[in-house]
């Protein structure tokens, strides 16, 4: 029994002395009960707002107020044209807008009163919400305004779903899921790849050679980037032929900003094998460390508006999520590329301080 309790105590400081064991054992629990509390969330919050109202009388500043009052809504546009409501949501500066008809507040009592709520349908579930907590809002004010007694027939907002009236789902998964397959295969492959060399002895012979570091660890890069490209194709047909997904916008660009997020992936992979030592370890961080992440915190599959404001920081440092905005509007939404300039340059400097960063942490000798 004592050479057992002996055992025992000798796995414990073995455990106690790997400080990376502790913070799996200790440390991953409490980010993953956080992330999972606060970033998985199907409620609606911090929609944005714009609002088109010809008649701008009691009744209608009333409906405004209670909506901007509200814990879900956010008023930040007042509209004069619905061109301008158009311009706001390829821009992603809106996520909703409501119309007003003219003379709101006479027709009111005849029942001729007409609202149309515009939402954002690249995610139809939180489009639907958005409409649905919009449209009671508006039903409580309307009964609060009548007098009385007085019954008139209800107001039954008009629902325009912009960019996906068939409420597909596809629209929604489909550039999350490019940006989930893209981020993983790139990193995870080279992730091991500069590890590799290191575990089979044949690190020496690139580290004598006269090529320069910079241009071994590119040359790493290649091969994965043609490999990279042939599964953006794949996913490409298969999304437009088989899940029926149409590229909206122009097919160039998409492939273009595709391109460059698989050079920012590649360039995590490449980070990540510079400063792991063996492919199990390079294995896990590539895979479990970046997987979580991205699903969560990307707007992959929940809305980062909804995020707590902490979480929506530590967004800003996922690739994917830069990703998945740009190819949201690129292909579901077909804006100008124009647009999707913010996203393109904030996978840009993320490439080049990754690039950099891994060729500063790449050792020329071996320890």
């Amino acid at each position: 029994m004592k050479q057992f309790i002996a055992f025992v105590r000798k796995e414990f400081f073995h455990i106690f002395r790997d400080r990376r064991t502790m913070l799996i054992l200790l440390g991953m629990p409490v980010v993953q009960i956080i992330l999972f509390g606060f970033a998985i969330t199907t409620e609606v919050r911090n929609v944005r707002v714009a609002v088109l109202d010809p008649s701008n009388d009691a009744v209608t500043r009333r409906i405004i107020d209670r909506v901007d009052a509200s814990e879900y809504f956010t008023v930040i546009r007042r509209l004069h044209s619905p061109e301008e409501a158009e311009r706001f949501f390829r821009s992603g500066d809106i996520d909703m807008a409501i119309v007003f008809s003219e003379r709101f507040s006479d027709n009111l009592y005849t029942g001729e009163a007409g609202v149309q709520i515009i939402s954002d349908a690249t995610d139809p579930n939180m489009a639907t919400m958005q409409a649905g907590y919009a449209t009671n809002i508006i039903s409580m004010v309307r009964q609060d305004m009548l007098p009385p007694g007085v019954r008139v027939s209800a107001i039954v907002p008009q629902v325009k779903l912009l960019y996906n009236p068939q409420m597909k789902s596809a629209y929604n998964f489909v550039p999350g899921v490019m940006g989930l397959i893209l981020m993983l295969i790139c990193a995870m492959m080279t992730s091991i790849s500069i590890v590799r060399e290191k575990e089979t002895g044949t690190m020496e012979v690139l580290l004598v050679s006269p090529v320069k570091p910079l241009f071994i660890i590119l040359a790493k890069a290649v091969p994965y980037f043609v490999l990279s490209f042939v599964n953006l194709i794949t996913i490409l047909l298969l999304s437009v032929y088989v899940l029926h997904v149409p590229v909206a916008g122009s097919l160039f660009w998409l492939i273009a900003v595709s391109l460059l997020f698989i050079f920012v992936s590649l360039a995590l992979g490449l980070l990540i094998s510079t400063v792991t030592r063996t492919q199990v370890a390079a294995m896990l961080v590539s895979g479990l460390m970046l997987m979580m992440p991205t699903m969560l915190l990307s707007g992959m599959i929940f809305p980062i508006e909804s995020m707590p404001a902490i979480l929506q920081g530590i967004s800003t440092v996922i690739p994917a999520r830069w990703y998945i905005q740009a190819v949201r509007k690129l292909m579901i939404e077909g804006v100008d590329i124009s647009l999707v300039l913010t996203e393109i340059g904030i996978l840009t400097v993320m490439a080049v301080l990754l690039i950099t960063v891994s060729f500063k942490k790449f050792k020329n000798r071996l320890e």
